[in-house]
């Protein structure tokens, strides 16, 4: 299944924002997937959630949306096989104002409830996650509007709770939140022509190190993901999508000291849909790994779900 949704992944690498214009896809100026709707704590990969900035169809709104990942780690170890399950939760408020007709501000404030389920009993966490902050710019846009080029800066200010104690377990990024300011720079590319399009986005994080001297890794996500114009009726339009993500993190750092197994890489495949009704969009995507290679193999990427509705501002 994980090589079938990778391989129309690839086939389908197109994307679509927006608003239908002579029945065709325009997508508005916006850095359509900058990954900030994540756990807080992505430093060894699990916990990253990079699943991206969703609105497609209502590029400035305020919304909900929740988003699920599924880790397999080892418990301890003395334990070869992975055998550990690890569930990240989170339910955020979102938003994306626009301030003028080039600038944008994108904040987002997260609830995370994460588990693990451990052979001494499950283990729970959950409260307020940190908040991103980013202001988001269109560069270029051609006279045509098939081609369109959006930068963003931001920091996530850390307002989730960061557990030294926790951070030395298999998977450090079992936290609610960094306990670190981190500062974050995105490009999003887009061609759109018709009912297709593609989405071109590639973003970094720069992790500092917090109160307790620990330092999550750097991160560097990309993504090309893509959808088509299925149906639209005049206040109705339904699109599906699908593409491609893959995301890299650097080791984690205590002290200034390197911490073994905390760096690593994972490419997932994924299928989604959207829809709007007037100002109201409802979106989902499904996300399974094509490729995992997480804190030296202690950690395994299962799948992502997320879900969402806005309300278009």
């Amino acid at each position: 299944m994980n090589k079938i949704i990778f391989i129309l992944s690839l086939a389908l690498s197109f994307a679509c924002h927006a608003e239908t214009i002579n029945d065709s896809i325009y997508i508005a100026d916006d850095v359509s997937r900058i990954v900030l709707d994540d756990c807080d704590a992505c430093g060894c990969a699990a916990g990253n959630g990079s699943s991206g900035f969703e609105s497609l169809l209502n590029p400035q709104f305020v919304g909900i949306k929740y988003f699920a990942q599924h880790y397999k780690a080892k418990e301890n170890l003395f334990v070869k096989d992975l055998t550990q399950d690890q569930y990240f939760n989170t339910l955020q408020v979102w938003g994306k104002i626009p301030l003028t007709q080039n600038l944008s501000v994108y904040a987002s404030l997260p609830f995370h409830f994460h588990e693990k389920r451990t052979m001494q009993g499950d283990i729970k966490i959950d409260g307020i996650g940190d908040v991103n902050l980013m202001g988001i710019y269109r560069i270029i846009s051609s006279k045509d509007n098939f081609h369109q080029l959006n930068g963003g800066l931001g920091v996530k200010i850390p307002l989730g709770k960061f557990d030294e104690k926790g951070a030395s377990g298999v998977n450090p990024s079992f936290q609610l939140g960094t306990g670190s300011w981190d500062y974050q720079a995105a490009l999003n590319y887009k061609f759109q022509k018709n009912k297709l399009a593609v989405l071109i986005n590639t973003d970094y994080t720069v992790k500092t190190e917090n109160k307790k001297n620990y330092r999550f890794g750097n991160q560097w996500n990309y993504a090309a993901t893509g959808f088509y114009q299925l149906a639209e009726n005049g206040k109705t339009i339904f699109c599906a999508k699908a593409g491609v993500q893959g995301e890299v993190y650097d080791k984690n750092k205590q002290f200034d000291e390197v911490l073994p197994k905390t760096a690593g890489s994972a490419l997932y495949g994924k299928l989604g849909f959207e829809a709007s009704y007037k100002k109201f969009s409802l979106g989902g995507e499904v996300m399974l790994p094509a490729y995992s290679n997480l804190a030296g193999g202690d950690i395994e990427a299962k799948s992502r779900f997320s879900v969402f509705i806005n309300f278009g501002i």
